[in-house]
């Protein structure tokens, strides 16, 4: 695993390298554009000369996490075209950064087979209108908080299973959401049996991002709250697997800890788990 964290674009999307390299970090997750509403300044030539030459300098593998505010399973037609433009706007900064992933929750809808349908019709549509990228989209594992889809792999498959560019779209692995949704992978032996569930229901070379997350409430509670590392209900046994699969050498695992000014000790215990 290429190990970071989700990193701060205060100054700059280009400032979130240097910020990877304080914490001794081998991966970064960014933002791409403020989080907080739909649309956002567009992206500076300058800025995004510096976040290339910041890549080749450091060499650390960058993804992107999309805004919390798209919904890409919604019936509503304005919060639907939003979501599109939104995302396709996000999508088109990681072309244009080089950022191989733009990971995101897949939605919200009280119908599952309905929800999973319209998310791979949106899918399908971002992938004609941004046809020729390399950047792809990434689908997050939910922890299943209301009626948001993706908490089970079953979700995932039955997604995939209506996008037309399959190669074109990952999944994001996050431990706090799927300890969340009931999967239990607490103890080594479990968090192998969960992975050998998804490979066989979803297929783990889909996998192209890890969040490593400890989780502050029970299993299968459905609620997304993370936790440092250790100090949750997973404990480190899941992480200590985690670190040392090889199938995971180079995928980017982030932490989505709740403290940031601890990113770099965290990084510190997941290094320290690795075997010799």
């Amino acid at each position: 695993m290429l190990l970071g964290a989700h990193e701060s674009i205060a100054g700059g999307v280009s400032r979130a390298f240097s910020r990877a390299e304080e914490h001794g970090a081998e991966s970064l997750q960014i933002f791409t554009r403020s989080a907080r509403g739909w649309s956002s300044p567009p992206l500076a030539e300058a800025e995004r000369a510096a976040f290339h030459a910041e890549a080749r300098r450091t060499g650390l593998a960058a993804v992107a996490h999309a805004s919390y505010l798209v919904n890409l399973a919604t019936e509503d037609a304005v919060l639907r075209k939003k979501s599109l433009d939104g995302l396709f706007d996000e999508l088109s900064r990681c072309e244009a950064l080089g950022v191989g992933a733009l990971i995101l929750h897949p939605g919200s809808h009280p119908d599952e087979q309905a929800g999973t349908r319209l998310v791979a019709e949106a899918v399908n549509e971002l992938h004609a209108r941004a046809r020729g990228y390399k950047s792809r989209l990434c689908l997050e594992v939910t922890a299943g908080q209301g009626t948001s889809l993706g908490w089970r792999f079953e979700q995932i498959a039955a997604i995939l299973d209506h996008v037309t560019a399959k190669a074109r779209v990952g999944i994001c692995l996050d431990t706090c959401h799927l300890f969340a949704a009931g999967y239990d992978l607490s103890t080594e032996k479990g968090c192998r049996d969960v992975l050998a569930e998804f490979d066989t229901v979803v297929g783990l070379e889909k996998v192209c991002a890890f969040h490593l997350n400890d989780c502050k409430k029970e299993l299968g509670c459905r609620v997304d709250r993370h936790e440092e590392l250790g100090a949750g209900k997973l404990g480190l046994a899941p992480f200590r697997v985690l670190v040392n699969d090889g199938r995971f050498r180079d995928v980017p695992a982030v932490l989505e800890t709740p403290s940031p000014e601890r990113y770099g000790e965290a990084l510190g215990l997941l290094k320290g788990l690795r075997r010799q």
